[in-house]
């Protein structure tokens, strides 16, 4: 069954905390992001103890950085932690490296292909041609060969890395937007129950839940669009 992750977008551990409160019945993890971690630090991390947690800082440096990031990290034992595959195959397996001193409790890294904030023309901007759901795939063999557990990737590549790689990696989707939400900045977005049935593992939503009036009751009708 596919599972929801909360984004608690925001600088306030307050604010974030109250989200994580009202959401927790309906989502099985809570991802904090840069601009949380930024503000907060450990300290914050540790206020949101609701779910298991998701800590999404797209680690992106040489090896050693990142591997001295990933260990940095271990104490707050998050669930998943987010690199970027771009960033190459040493520096995936000096990041799974140090994760594997935690052993059973380490974090599940998922490596970040393409954002979705990316279409084939800002792609192709940065000198990547072929497409998005070329670039997805190639980084996520490397990120996945390098030791990664799973991958970040937009709901319109789920079909295309199931159909590649099969049913074991882990496929964490953003840019969900249940029917009728605003777009925002995401250039690549698809319902919940669209993206569910395609093979996501879990669904990242943010605003559609942070910004309703009642954001537990939108945490539930999400949820309950992925058994119904």
């Amino acid at each position: 069954m596919t599972g929801l992750i909360a984004a608690l977008d925001t600088t306030d551990p307050q604010q974030a905390r109250r989200w994580a409160t009202a959401v927790a019945p309906s989502c099985g993890m809570l991802k904090l992001g840069l601009e949380f971690y930024l503000a907060n630090g450990a300290a914050g991390v540790r206020l949101i103890d609701d779910r298991p947690v998701f800590l999404d800082l797209k680690l992106h440096d040489i090896p050693n950085t990142v591997a001295g990031g990933v260990r940095a990290i271990l104490p707050l034992r998050p669930a998943f932690l987010t690199l970027h595959a771009g960033g190459g195959r040493a520096m995936i397996a000096a990041a799974r490296a140090a994760a594997d001193v935690a052993g059973a409790d380490r974090p599940k890294l998922l490596a970040v292909t393409v954002l979705t904030s990316l279409d084939a023309e800002a792609l192709h901007e940065t000198g990547v041609a072929g497409g998005t759901r070329q670039q997805v795939l190639r980084l996520a063999r490397l990120a996945l060969a390098a030791g990664a557990d799973g991958l970040v990737c937009s709901a319109h590549e789920i079909s295309t890395l199931r159909d590649a790689l099969g049913p074991e990696p882990l496929l964490v989707v953003p840019g969900i937007r249940p029917a009728g939400s605003a777009v925002g900045d995401q250039a690549r977005t698809m319902t919940p129950r669209e993206a569910a049935s395609a093979g996501a593992d879990w669904l990242v939503v943010g605003r559609p839940i942070t910004a309703a009036a009642d954001p537990g009751a939108a945490a539930a009708a999400i949820a309950a669009e992925l058994v119904g």
